[in-house]
């Protein structure tokens, strides 16, 4: 099953994204609303959450939280050396 944040949430995942990392800019306090949206996810079930815009990780990182991140970015760069390499 897909979990998504609700709406307002996603409203502050669209902020933070477009308004601070867009521009190179990170937040503690943003920080904490991600941490507190992917806490929110895992509360509802979700066994990993899929970091899925390239600025994302620059904000929140596997050593904040306990639950798994899936960074898109790493794992498409990881999977390109891989298949550079074979």
């Amino acid at each position: 099953k897909v979990l998504v944040p609700n709406k307002a949430d996603r409203e502050i995942v669209h902020k933070v994204i477009y308004q601070e990392l867009c521009l190179g800019i990170t937040e503690a306090a943003s920080k904490a609303e991600y941490l507190r949206i992917i806490d929110v996810l895992a509360a509802q079930g979700a066994e990993a959450v899929i970091l899925g815009c390239t600025e994302i990780g620059m904000l929140v990182n596997q050593a904040d939280t306990t639950v798994s991140l899936l960074n898109t970015t790493a794992i498409h760069a990881q999977k390109a050396v891989e298949y550079a390499t074979t």
